[in-house]
């Protein structure tokens, strides 16, 4: 058997109710349940969320109001809108986090990566010097350094000095 590690933050993960349809769906049509399922912004258009199993501190996601998996689809004043978010949050984890760098992707169908393909979403994964350590290289498995919860508030705090 290889080592285990243990990970009590996934307890709620394995606790939590099973939502049902896609969950960026979900997350979009609650806006009453911003704080819970990690929202850091929305608007019309779209509304950023915290990746709840991220690659460094800080990843977040932005993600479009509309349901579609075909980006090619979707209406050129959202993913404008997106792009410019996109600009503003490299901003927000450079200054406001202190992240040496930015990490940008889209994976786009099952083929092309996507974890949740019926719904496109950006991830901006803010990076560091150094960050990447034997543990992810070797062993392939990361360590978050940082708790989730502390960088979620911050993110949100400084949304405002950011994204407006």
């Amino acid at each position: 058997m290889r080592e285990i590690l243990y990970a009590p933050w996934r307890d709620e993960y394995i606790k939590d109710k099973e939502i049902k349809g896609c969950v960026f769906c979900h997350i979009s049509k609650n806006a009453d349940k911003d704080e819970e399922l990690h929202v850091v912004y929305r608007d019309e258009f779209c509304f950023i969320v915290m990746n709840l199993y991220p690659y460094t501190p800080g990843h977040f996601m932005i993600i479009p109001h509309t349901h579609t998996d075909k980006l090619e689809e979707l209406e050129s004043d959202v993913w404008l809108h997106i792009s410019d978010l996109a600009q503003k949050g490299v901003r927000l984890l450079k200054e406001g986090l202190g992240a040496d760098g930015v990490n940008i992707g889209m994976n786009l169908g099952i083929a092309g990566g996507a974890g949740i393909a019926e719904h496109i979403h950006m991830h901006l994964v803010p990076r560091w010097q150094r960050d990447t350590n034997f543990i992810t290289s070797i062993a392939q498995n990361r360590v978050y350094s940082t708790d989730f919860l502390k960088v979620y508030r911050k993110i949100k705090d400084l949304i405002p000095s950011y994204i407006s």
